[in-house]
């Protein structure tokens, strides 16, 4: 306890002295988005320890929070009226609301569009003749253009679950195939090959094709910021999916797709991602890689991702992560859930993410994706009755996307971090974000500058505070 007090002690030496005011928003799984109540502000005293201390030394920028357009999402919202669905628009975008900022949108098919596409399905066009983007427009260019007429700031990243069926070594969409009926969406496992054709003319037409994706979505009023070029390359599964291997990711990358955009698009980042995987043997060999490696601005992880953030972001201290992908749940849109993703967040971002990124914004009636998969959403609708349900994983994003703004500094915390993270506003405010996971109340002291805060959580809570200097 000495030790613990030395370290507090020495840690607000560097601190500025200020008085504070402080906001506190409160969630529980019985009344959400509330005031928490009483704060209690005291003088610092050196001699009393305390939980937490917020101290002035910072970590990674935060990008921003965001979720997924997909195909599926706005057809859900399409069952509501005029009113209702412009008002859930305004939760997800709005400053006001969750103030999602960068977003993700596939390109083509992923398992929640309503079918199986490309932009090109006709066999050997290597000159990308019949390239189109007309089915977007059913569905996803007006959810993403409703979005940008909430926020026109909006920042939009993107990716591919699948290449067209006759650039892939298996000529169909699925990793799977032979197992389209009756495969469990649990029974992944790895190719340890590439299933996209690893010739030049396929490889050169491909990256032709991210371009064209970029030039058509520009037509339409939509800048893409960063392209991924493949979504989880280690998954091996029935809907939509493309396997490649370390070696011929930094092939495609530093051979083909970084030199055509370095020429035709040099405003768009290449990342490298959506990696699900956690084997750092790969991901050195990636990002080291003498060619491509001058072309990956940033990574992007999910899944077994968490497991290496946190290596990969104290080796890489200058690249920039992304959480690609929250974990998609199994419908069960419950409180649980809601505190599984606060342990993922966290994880994340003190891992040294940038970004996160939920998954399904917007889901109607069981929640199923066109291959058969029930997952969470922030939304539910109901498509027969025409109303729709917030879910608790909405009010988990917003007590941090609705007050971390886009370039907030991370701060470090001492003392007992394991439900807390702490950020500074480019405005100088300080937000603390805290869970309590207990069945029962808990007490909590936070020291920030010459002051200490305490306030009393509820059982199964989270809160947001906003410090004022």
């Amino acid at each position: 306890m000495n030790r613990f007090i030395t370290a507090l002690t020495l840690a607000i030496a560097a601190l500025p002295t200020f008085a504070i005011t402080v906001d506190w928003t409160c969630s529980t799984d019985a009344e959400q988005w509330r005031n928490g109540g009483n704060v209690e502000i005291t003088p610092y005293d050196r001699h009393v320890p305390n939980d937490i201390l917020i101290t002035n030394y910072t970590d990674q920028q935060i990008q921003g929070f965001g979720a997924c357009f997909n195909e599926l999402g706005w057809i859900a919202l399409g069952h509501l009226d005029k009113q209702t669905r412009n008002s859930i628009l305004n939760d997800l975008f709005s400053p006001e609301g969750a103030n999602f900022t960068i977003n993700r949108t596939p390109i083509g098919a992923n398992d929640f569009a309503t079918e199986w596409y490309s932009y090109d399905e006709t066999d050997g066009d290597f000159e990308l003749k019949r390239f189109s983007i007309k089915h977007d427009k059913r569905n996803l260019i007006p959810y993403i253009k409703a979005a940008l007429k909430i926020n026109p700031d909006m920042k939009l990243w993107a990716s591919p679950w699948s290449p067209p069926q006759w650039m892939k070594t298996n000529r169909h969409y699925s990793n799977r195939a032979d197992k389209l009926n009756g495969l469990s969406p649990d029974k992944e496992v790895p190719t340890g090959n590439d299933q996209f054709i690893q010739e030049e003319k396929y490889l050169r037409t491909y990256s032709k094709y991210f371009s064209r994706y970029v030039e058509e979505y520009a037509k339409k009023g939509i800048k893409i910021s960063m392209i991924q070029f493949q979504n989880e390359p280690y998954t091996f599964n029935i809907w939509p999916n493309t396997s490649w291997t370390p070696k011929g990711m930094t092939n495609f990358i530093g051979n083909y797709l970084g030199p055509e955009f370095e020429k035709n698009h040099p405003d768009v980042e290449l990342w490298l991602g959506t990696l699900n995987t956690n084997n750092m043997e790969h991901i050195d060999f990636m990002l080291n890689h003498p060619t491509a490696s001058k072309y990956i601005k940033g990574i992007g992880f999910q899944w077994e991702g968490k497991d290496v953030v946190d290596d990969v972001h104290r080796k890489y201290l200058d690249l920039p992560i992304i959480q690609t992908e929250n974990e998609c749940g199994s419908g069960d849109n419950d409180w649980k859930a809601a505190e599984y993703t606060f342990s993922l967040i966290k994880k994340y971002i003190q891992g040294g993410a940038s970004i996160y990124t939920y998954w399904n914004m917007v889901l109607q009636d069981e929640c199923l994706s066109t291959w058969g998969w029930s997952q969470n959403a922030l939304f539910v609708v109901d498509s027969k009755a025409k109303t729709v349900r917030c879910t608790p994983e909405y009010y988990v994003m917003k007590h941090f996307s609705h007050f971390v703004k886009p370039g907030a500094m991370r701060l470090h915390l001492m003392g007992l971090t394991d439900k807390t993270l702490a950020f500074r506003n480019p405005d100088g405010s300080v937000i603390c974000v805290m869970h309590n996971p207990d069945d029962s109340a808990r007490k909590v002291a936070i020291t920030f500058g010459d002051s200490v805060i305490t306030v009393n959580l509820e059982p199964h809570s989270f809160n947001t505070f906003t410090i004022n200097e």
